[in-house]
């Protein structure tokens, strides 16, 4: 089978002390960026192997020499600029919590100078006998948050020529990857997922923007990055409402962005948040094309507590009722980590967590699935 895998993951996965002592180290000047990149190596190469041991077939690098899983990659790009952020209500079962993760916004002209993931992509090829995925932010980032007021008007009078300049700096990086052996790449896309939520809809109203028109045009904004892609190259996105310690941002169910979604966007899989009520049903599903894979994202990386293997398969019956059950994988919720911080969960709940994803896709695919 090629990827997605039937049992999957989203990417990120809880970083060893070590490695976020080796961080904090690296910034305060106590040790170089090379001793920080060799405990990344090493903790690496562990992680790799806890992977192909469980009986993943898909395995990443953990995103662990990121601190964001955005910023480390778009502050690479020439012309964006990452500054303070703004106070951010974050919702968790106990209640909200203020958090500010640096802004993004786009000073000068957009410009792919470097490759961004492809060492590392090296790096993970090199120590994994597997498929190596690798996770990106969607294009998508540089816009949603500041909208026009986020880009500069000098640099960019004309939006056209920003989502071209934009477009291309991404067909950069994803040749780059192609040429070095990668084939499965995923992006990771929050801005799909909010546009799902009411309140986000009136923030982007706010900002100037048409929350209706958004989806079609970011589709139109991804699939001018991807439509030229190579046949063995597996694109993916992974919509996510927010995941930072446990907490998140939206709520909604698909269907405000299902038809642009799944019948837009020329990706081959989706990796879809299911883990509970704020997610909504299976019914936009129903907009889900013969020709596109899904990857229900049924436990929650935000609790520590292990879903019943019938409670997942459950859901996965109540899932194949829009889309058949070939064209449906499973897959944690999101990350484990999409910060440096980690969601308020154990290694052990985590690998925990996996061991039964692997468990519930042997019960319901066969054990030739994985």
């Amino acid at each position: 089978m090629n990827p997605p895998f039937r049992a999957d993951h989203v990417g990120s996965l809880l970083r060893p002390q070590h490695v976020k002592d080796a961080r904090d180290s690296c910034r305060r000047g106590d040790i170089t960026k090379d001793a920080l990149r060799a405990v990344e190596d090493e903790a690496i190469r562990d992680v790799v192997k806890k992977q192909e041991a469980i009986g993943l077939q898909s395995i990443t690098d953990g995103e662990f020499r990121r601190e964001f899983f955005h910023l480390d990659f778009l502050q690479r790009l020439e012309g964006v600029t990452t500054s303070a952020g703004v106070g951010a209500k974050f919702h968790t079962r106990e209640g909200d919590i203020d958090f500010a993760p640096p802004k993004v916004t786009v000073t000068g002209k957009l410009k792919h100078v470097q490759d961004i993931q492809t060492a590392d992509f090296r790096f993970l090829q090199s120590v994994t006998t597997k498929t190596p995925k690798v996770t990106i932010p969607s294009p998508t980032m540089v816009h949603f948050r500041g909208g026009r007021k986020g880009i500069d008007i000098t640099a960019y009078p004309d939006l056209d020529e920003f989502f071209e300049d934009l477009a291309q700096v991404y067909r950069d990086e994803v040749s780059s990857l192609y040429k070095a052996g990668c084939r499965y790449i995923q992006f990771d896309d929050t801005n799909l997922a909010y546009l799902c939520d009411p309140q986000q809809r009136a923030q982007a109203k706010e900002r100037g923007d048409d929350p209706n028109e958004l989806p079609h045009a970011y589709a139109a904004l991804i699939n001018s990055v991807i439509d030229s892609r190579p046949k063995d190259l597996t694109i993916a996105i992974h919509l996510c409402r927010g995941n930072m310690q446990s907490a998140w941002v939206a709520e909604g169910g698909y269907e405000p962005v299902a038809d642009a979604l799944f019948n837009e966007l020329h990706v081959d899989a989706y990796f879809l948040e299911y883990d509970d009520a704020r997610s909504g049903g299976f019914e936009p599903l129903r907009f889900v094309p013969n020709n596109k894979v899904v990857v229900l994202g049924l436990m929650t990386t935000k609790v520590p507590g292990i879903e019943p293997a019938a409670d997942i398969t459950r859901r996965i019956e109540e899932a194949s009722r829009y889309v058949p059950l070939d064209r449906l994988c499973l897959s944690p919720q999101c990350g484990f980590s999409s910060t440096v911080h980690g969601n308020q969960i154990t290694e052990a709940d985590q690998w925990g967590k996996l061991g039964r994803l692997l468990e519930v896709t042997r019960k319901v695919w066969g054990a030739g699935a994985v």
